[in-house]
């Protein structure tokens, strides 16, 4: 769709775009071969101009209701976790208060009605033709109060305007509300001892046997020790495997879990092994893989303080993750923890670890 062909982080955030209401309609789905897609670009030139004359500026369409439909639509899809930081990351750039547990308020409400490739077998292309985004939003809006359709966007028109017309075409790939998936959203916030800030689980792509799990620790502490570790066949089913200190400054810079997922598929233990990780996960990433764990290992974090066997207890609709170790054990813990030497001192991404925020706040700088 000129970005993915299924719900991986680019196309999930082209889609957002329209939902958030500053990308023209069929912006997230018409093909990058579509000759739709050449006649969407000339009108977004010429929408340019228009909106101008009419002086609606970024601010005026970028708003927290505008940022709520962005998720709803999210949570109505399932897309990728990285949505949840560049979400974020966006609403402090505009000067907006937006935190996680806004994000699991709209999950408690908000029903997954479409999945896509790597949770289904469907594409973009799919999506596109059963009727686009403009489909979900205007099936999604049929739940009373959680659509925010008077946000204006860039057609000059509100949102509502927009999606009004649009209909499922294909009720397999868009379900209506009455066959959803589920009657909550394809992301949710986890919180607990092991993530007192939070971290983020793609429900829509975790096997129903892993929505709730417990299982001994297998601690890793890089992306490339994890890789080694799971080729090398020291995972097992039952397990918890851990990476940490890939976390926004840890990293530095939030490494995608791609690799170690991949290899946790391959070996067969995608549907008994679950992985936790203060870094982030690609959008192609499917199993019960929780990442953004915050805070993360590096400052300090509860993960930071995980020893091999320590049973961790998995609850995604509890909306809980923890480990089963006293108040005054993780203290205890925490005043022997000391803190890894950086892995990198100099250039970019030594002042980046320097400046970076948590995961929790959208791994934005602050200096």
């Amino acid at each position: 769709a000129g970005s993915c062909s299924g719900m991986f982080t680019a196309n999930s955030m082209n889609c957002l775009c329209e939902a958030v209401g500053m990308a023209l309609p069929g912006n997230g789905t018409v093909l990058a071969v579509n000759p739709k897609r050449e006649e969407l670009y000339k009108a977004a030139g010429a929408q340019i101009l228009q909106l101008i004359e009419q002086n609606i500026k970024p601010l005026d369409i970028i708003t927290v209701e505008s940022l709520d439909n962005a998720l709803i639509l999210d949570m109505a899809m399932g897309g990728s976790t990285n949505t949840v930081l560049h979400s974020l990351a966006l609403a402090n750039e505009a000067g907006i208060q937006y935190d996680l547990d806004r994000i699991n308020g709209i999950s408690a409400r908000c029903p997954n009605i479409c999945k896509v490739s790597p949770s289904s077998k469907w594409h973009v292309e799919d999506v596109d033709t059963a009727g686009g985004i403009s489909a979900i939003l205007n099936e999604i809006g049929k739940v009373k109060g959680l659509l925010n359709t008077g946000c204006i966007t860039v057609t000059g028109k509100t949102l509502g305007e927009n999606v009004a017309s649009a209909k499922i075409r294909d009720p397999k790939v868009i379900r209506p509300l009455d066959n959803a998936y589920s009657t909550t959203g394809g992301l949710a916030i986890l919180r607990g001892n092991l993530a007192p800030k939070g971290c983020v689980v793609k429900t829509a792509g975790v096997a129903e046997s892993m929505l709730r799990h417990s299982g001994p620790a297998v601690i890793f502490d890089s992306q490339e020790e994890a890789c080694e570790g799971i080729l090398g066949g020291k995972v097992k089913a039952g397990d918890v495997v851990v990476i940490r200190y890939e976390g926004p400054k840890g990293g530095p810079g939030m490494q995608e879990m791609l690799s170690p997922t991949s290899y946790i598929m391959g070996a067969g233990l995608g549907d008994s092994v679950a992985l936790i990780t203060d870094g982030r996960f690609s959008g192609g990433t499917r199993g019960a893989c929780i990442g953004h764990v915050s805070p993360e290992a590096a400052v300090g974090g509860p993960i930071g303080l995980l020893r091999s066997g320590d049973i961790i207890k998995i609850d995604i609709p509890g909306n809980t993750i923890g480990v089963n170790l006293s108040d005054a054990e993780l203290d205890k813990r925490a005043k022997q923890f000391t803190p890894p030497k950086p892995r990198i001192t100099t250039g970019c991404l030594a002042k980046y670890a320097a400046m970076a925020t948590s995961a929790d706040t959208g791994a934005i700088l602050k200096w």
